[in-house]
């Protein structure tokens, strides 16, 4: 899965972090950034209030 947080969106509440502490984490300035993409599952795209992750097959999970 390719995983990606939307900076300009994200408004640092945590969610994200809190949940999947493999993934995500809060960098210095308060915002959410991927840490690890290899532990990215669709359903995480639900866990922002405000829509700024987004989570998609990887070139090589469609080609499979």
């Amino acid at each position: 899965m390719k995983c990606n947080v939307e900076e300009s969106q994200c408004i640092g509440c945590g969610a994200c972090a809190a949940v999947y502490q493999d993934t995500f984490e809060i960098n210095e300035q308060g915002i959410s950034v991927v840490k690890d993409e290899s532990t990215a599952t669709p359903d995480m795209v639900d866990i922002c209030p405000v829509g700024a992750i987004t989570v998609e097959e990887s070139t090589e999970e469609q080609a499979a």
